[in-house]
């Protein structure tokens, strides 16, 4: 146990402070100033090595949460990034993205702000790439087994690291012209820098992940050529296909989806020329969606500039405590304060958008909404309440509806299941041999460390599917929806 009294003698939850808004607007930096080895050394130290720690369940990989909470408190960082990476491919990831459902199921929850396992989680990772001690870990041996996996994003990276160990021959396609999916077009750099993903792509490399950018698979090459020349083949492709907003004036100019400017907002990071980019400057922006890609969409406008920025949510502002519908320890439903809300701009619950509106050259000039109502457990407008706001640029980041599937089902067939996604069994197996799918492309749209631990037990069943056993872990079923506590 860290610290026996540890949870008594501090009772608040301490994070780094984040930099000052008027000067982290200014770049697309991280938001987190440097960490105190105290602070974090005192937050370790609350940690209870509960006699059953529900954290491990809260968490879909199972993190060893109490034991490397035990080991930054005596301040073996060596040590603590060993038992990670045990359950864990890509901390650096999970500690920056993840909403931390670990955290919800702390014991110490219960009466008290949980622990900081987030934090604790990222600053082992920091620590370990910047001491050296993430070093690359290729097979011992071949096993002249060949594996592709379609899709760059946790979900097929985990895979692919999984099975590269394994010793089978993996290569990653990708259709984009760098490695990581969404995490590195879909999550701006004041969330996570791409250099993470970098140092992480370098290892799997020097382990002998082979990694194929630019390849469109379904189009450069066919799925049955993919098919002829792997062993196995892995459909790690998302849940990419957004939820669109049908109603009038969808098709004005200034209407787009959150994740076409996103992605060219992170090209333009990135140093590349983005021709034709939307950009927020100069613009009043109205945010359609309250999720972390809103978030994300909120964050980004008030670095390019704009005038304005409001976020419209069709449902109710959730509360600050738990629901009772939602007892620990599940992962609640709250109101959250990320830090591109702190940033300005302005909230509002029970809108619901009704036309985009155009001026006299056709341009997008503004929005009308109403109120929510609740009619037969659906959401409308409510009549007579309708008013207008100005808007130059419409975001929409009303979620995802599925994996695009026009290529697959042509050249593939892969049955879908009742939610539109890739259907497969508990072991990940299509009805198509040596076909699997792991993360949203059988999911739907999830969160990040579920994306891991499917790719993490989609590579065991691969495994097995190709040498007849394995010792690859398989944290969860393809069944599972949650883990039932």
């Amino acid at each position: 146990m860290a610290d026996p009294k540890g949870f008594l003698k501090v009772t608040e939850r301490e994070l780094p402070k984040r930099r000052p808004v008027p000067v982290r607007i200014m770049d697309f930096k991280e938001v987190y100033e440097q960490g105190d080895p105290a602070q974090l050394r005192r937050q370790a130290g609350r940690c209870m090595d509960c006699g059953i720690p529900f954290c491990h369940q809260g968490c879909p990989l199972g993190n060893l949460i109490p034991e490397w909470n035990d080991l930054m408190y005596r301040g073996e960082g060596r040590a603590a990034i060993e038992r990670l990476h045990a359950t864990n491919n890509f901390p650096e990831f999970t500690g920056r993205l993840c909403p931390a459902p670990c955290e919800s199921a702390c014991v110490l929850g219960i009466n008290q702000p949980a622990v900081t396992i987030k934090q604790v989680e990222v600053s082992i990772i920091d620590q370990a790439f910047g001491s050296g001690w993430v070093q690359p870990q290729p097979p011992g041996r071949l096993t002249g087994k060949t594996v592709a996996v379609v899709g760059s994003g946790p979900a097929g990276l985990a895979a692919a690291q999984q099975l590269t160990r394994a010793g089978h021959t993996v290569a990653v396609y990708e259709r984009d012209d760098r490695i990581g999916g969404l995490l590195r077009y879909g999550i701006p750099d004041f969330k996570m820098e791409k250099k993470h993903i970098d140092l992480r792509i370098a290892q799997m490399t020097a382990e002998g992940t082979r990694f194929r950018a630019g390849v469109d698979i379904g189009v450069d090459i066919t799925w049955a050529q993919l098919r002829e020349r792997y062993d196995a083949v892995v459909v790690a492709t998302g849940a990419m296909v957004p939820r669109d907003l049908p109603i009038p004036g969808r098709d004005l100019p200034g209407v787009h989806f959150a994740m076409e400017y996103l992605t060219q907002s992170n090209r333009a990071v990135a140093g590349d020329q983005v021709y034709d980019q939307i950009t927020a400057e100069g613009k009043h922006v109205i945010v359609l969606g309250g999720g972390d890609t809103g978030a994300d969409c909120i964050g980004t406008a008030h670095r390019q500039g704009a005038l304005s920025v409001t976020n419209l949510a069709i449902g109710k502002q959730p509360g600050e405590s738990r629901p009772d519908h939602q007892p620990w320890p599940l992962h609640p439903t709250l109101f959250e304060m990320q830090s591109a809300h702190e940033e300005g701009g302005e909230r509002q619950y029970l809108a619901s958008t009704v036309e985009f509106l155009a001026n006299e050259n056709g341009e997008l000039r503004a929005i009308r909404i109403a109120e929510t109502e609740f009619v037969d457990g659906r959401r409308v407008p409510k009549a007579g309440t309708e008013r207008e706001l100005p808007a130059d640029l419409v975001l929409l980041a009303l979620g995802f509806t599925g994996p695009e599937t026009a290529l697959t089902d042509e050249q593939l067939s892969i049955p879908a299941d009742t939610r539109g996604n890739f259907a497969r069994n508990a072991d990940y197996a299509t009805s198509l041999p040596g076909v699997y799918v792991a993360g949203d492309a059988g999911r739907g749209q999830s969160l990040i460390v579920w994306a891991i631990a499917e790719g993490r037990a989609a590579a065991s069943a691969v495994d097995r599917y190709l040498e007849g056993k394995t010792d690859l872990p398989s944290p969860v079923p393809a069944t599972a929806r949650a883990f039932a506590i």
